[in-house]
């Protein structure tokens, strides 16, 4: 890890040639550029969602007949349809893996991924090698979301089947929590990576450390087109037993699991099921995005006759792990310890790992065939928790203890297809653990604050010495650590006054640190949480009236304090700002323009163009920059004062701009046209305001003569979205009465 940026591959949570391409790399369009576009019919914000504004999916949810749709998914997992058949005559594995591919996206670096919104129906996941003929899996699902209808998403009942099948054949299980509202469209912000070809066509893994070349940032999948790694191997290299635990160690890490919870992920979910390469993969049709229309959306075809014997090619590995391929055990771990093993290839051409001089007694049967006995294999994957000294270790100890198996399988199952769902209290229905876990963030309840003491307090914070500039940036670098992606951060529980996060370098340690202690004096009774909140919001108020306005910002107490030891620091690093265009901070040069990773920081608060638009410019004017900042952007003369001062000026046609030569255009200095004399000095950050043509015509609303108060009103309103974008306890309250 760098220690300057804190990153594995530079800081920089995008790389490639700048601006929008770099932040998002190839689309939809480009791989498949023949694909029906619909994006002309939402523009405009014209909605793609059918349900509508008034529809309530929690509300919805609570409303589900739970045991009968667990009911009617465990009596599905047996009942083989002859367009699919399923394995050995049960659909659980086929459906576990489903389940596993719909969460196993998600990644720390930027908390985007994941199962929360169904996206594994659309492209790019859709489509992906790796998740090849998932397609059949939610089409043998579609009866059950037809009949349970608005009570259940897709992206509820991807989760819930992975755990009914894992019941159903005997494995255990930790819970299950509902609540993930299906989206309609692609989620068109997430960078996947900048290869240009999938894993299948020959393209190198993301790590050559012989070339100094590490896994990127956010990225977690070590090849494009993969949700974890190659399981023939680096690059497809099955002799590099020390690159192959490298990449399993990295690229689960990315997806927040330890050692241990990816020796049980890995053995739990290869306990069940086989892998499929009985045909070469040029034999398959096309993926469903790019397939013909008479498909329906199907892809990876074959004849309906080759199906029947099983002659299916997915991952191109071709057998099963265990002898009994539907039923939870420790056969797994058996067979791995006690064979040695040699290097074949399937019928596909993958390379793969088969027991030397296997028992008939331990081989696995036919899928179609249970008459039939063939040899398991292994994975180069597989092979590693046995070739790795500290995954061995671990795989020793679950091989000598099923009932320590049992359980790291099933808190890491529950930890892979619910960590991006953030608080607890998002969690719905009847399975829901009663256990709090360190990965969900536990916070304390609070308690509700009288008017009385939020004036009271709000007073002695204006009478503290704390300026409007201190107040609002410590206020803000509490809940501006927020990310609507895996709802993750925010300013409840107090996490900023923790010093792992105190001491990030755009929080200015030393400042932070300073007027936290003063808060944390003058707040009595009131929590940490709230007083930080309120006092931010006492700054707006007081600068907002300097500015001649009477405003009040609106603050929902009752945010509790995390406790020291439910706070788990190492997760919470990739929340750290390398770039926070809010506080016109840039720890270091990126790859990527500086005003593309606003856009990025602005999408996981959860912003419109309107709101990030005049966020900027308030916090420029209240003097909220990074001191590293100084008074760049900040274009007025009363700092301090809440006006639309940084509109006015940032317009001002008789202002030219130039480049400060040693910034590399990153920094500009601002002269008048008479007499070339120095009026302002900005960064990138500011000046795009002015500079792009969609921001500009958002920027020249607020810089319109008579428009002084709705920006005023529209900072308020944009602030309070994001000191208030974690408050679940509130807005779930009301599903678990």
């Amino acid at each position: 890890m760098d220690a300057e940026t804190g990153s594995i591959s530079g800081g920089c949570p995008f790389t490639g040639d700048g601006g929008v391409r770099a932040l998002l790399g190839r689309t939809n369009r480009d791989w498949w550029p023949d694909a029906l576009d619909l994006h002309i019919l939402t523009q405009g914000g014209q909605s793609p969602d059918p349900m509508g504004e008034d529809y309530d999916y929690c509300e919805a949810f609570n409303l589900l007949d739970y045991d009968a749709i667990k009911a009617d998914i465990k009596a599905l997992m047996t009942d083989s349809q002859s367009w699919w058949p399923a394995d050995y005559g049960h659909y659980g594995p086929f459906f576990i893996r489903m389940a596993w591919h719909a969460a196993g996206t998600y990644r720390t670096g930027d908390g985007r991924g994941g199962a929360s919104s169904g996206q594994q129906r659309f492209a790019p996941l859709n489509s992906w090698p790796d998740n090849g003929n998932l397609d059949k899996a939610r089409r043998l699902l579609w009866p059950i979301k037809q009949k349970y209808g608005k009570h259940i998403s897709w992206a509820d009942l991807f989760v819930l089947t992975g755990n009914v099948a894992i019941e159903s054949m005997g494995g255990p299980v930790f819970g299950f929590g509902g609540g993930r509202k299906d989206v309609y469209e692609p989620e068109q912000d997430i960078y996947w990576g900048s290869e240009e070809q999938w894993v299948d066509e020959g393209v190198e893994t993301r790590i050559l450390p012989d070339e100094g070349k590490a896994l990127e940032n956010p990225l977690a999948a070590i090849q494009m087109g993969l949700i974890y790694v190659n399981p023939e191997g680096p690059g497809g290299n099955p002799h590099d037993a020390e690159g192959m635990a490298r990449d399993m160690r990295e690229t689960f890490a990315r997806m927040a699991m330890n050692d241990e919870e990816t020796v049980a992920l890995t053995a739990g979910g290869h306990a069940f099921g086989k892998c499929h390469g009985a045909a070469k993969p040029e034999t398959l049709s096309k993926a469903p995005e790019g397939g013909d229309i008479h498909m329906m959306g199907f892809g990876w075809a074959t004849d309906a006759e080759q199906i029947d014997k099983g002659h299916i090619t997915t991952s191109g590995i071709e057998g099963a792990w265990t002898p009994n391929p539907t039923e939870w055990g420790n056969d797994y771990f058996r067979l791995l310890f006690k064979y040695d093993y040699e290097l074949v290839e399937s019928p596909a051409g993958a390379k793969q790992w088969q027991p030397i001089d296997q028992e008939e007694a331990d081989m696995a049967p036919d899928a179609r065939d249970p008459s039939k006995k063939v040899p398991t294999m292994m994975t180069t994957a597989d092979m590693a928790l046995k070739r790795d000294p500290e995954y061995r270790k671990i795989s020793e100890r679950f091989l000598n203890d099923q009932s320590a198996l049992d359980d790291a399988f099933a808190r890491a199952w529950f930890k892979l297809t619910h960590r991006d769902m953030g608080p607890k209290i998002r969690y719905l229905g009847p399975d829901v653990p009663s256990e709090d876990l360190i990965w969900q963030d536990p916070i304390p309840a609070g308690t509700k604050v009288s008017d009385s003491d939020v004036a009271s307090f709000k007073s002695k914070v204006l009478d503290s010495g704390l300026s409007v500039s201190e107040l609002v940036k410590a206020a803000w670098a509490s809940a501006s650590t927020y990310r609507k992606s895996d709802h993750r951060g925010g300013a409840n529980g107090a996490h900023i006054r923790f010093d792992e996060l105190k001491n990030w370098k755009a929080n200015d340690p030393e400042e932070l640190g300073k007027v936290l202690s003063k808060l944390d004096e003058l707040r009595g009774s009131i929590s940490m949480a709230d007083a930080i909140v309120l006092a931010g919001a006492a700054a707006v108020e007081k600068a907002a009236k300097d500015g001649g306005f009477d405003i009040t910002v609106p603050v929902t107490t009752g945010r509790g304090d995390a406790k020291p030891e439910d706070f788990d620091a190492e997760s919470w690093e990739p929340l750290e700002p390398f770039a926070d265009g809010f506080r016109n901070f840039l720890k270091t040069k990126h790859s990527v323009k500086t005003e593309d990773i606003l856009i990025d920081r602005a999408s996981l608060l959860g912003l419109s163009i309107p709101e990030m638009t005049v966020l900027v410019g308030g916090m420029r004017v209240l003097g909220a920059n990074h001191s590293s900042a100084g008074d760049e952007g900040v274009f007025t003369d009363r700092k301090g004062v809440l006006s639309n001062d940084f509109f006015t000026h940032l317009l001002d046609m008789n202002t030219f701009w130039e480049v400060v030569d040693e910034s590399g255009d990153e920094k500009f200095v601002g002269r008048n046209r008479e007499d070339k004399s120095e009026k302002w000095t900005a960064t990138r950050t500011d000046l795009v305001f002015g500079s792009n043509s969609q921001l500009r015509s958002v920027a020249e609303v607020y810089g319109e003569r008579g428009h002084e108060e709705k920006f005023v009103k529209d900072f308020v309103k944009a602030w309070t979205k994001v000191m208030e974008a974690d408050r679940f306890d509130l807005t779930y309250a009301k599903y678990h009465k």
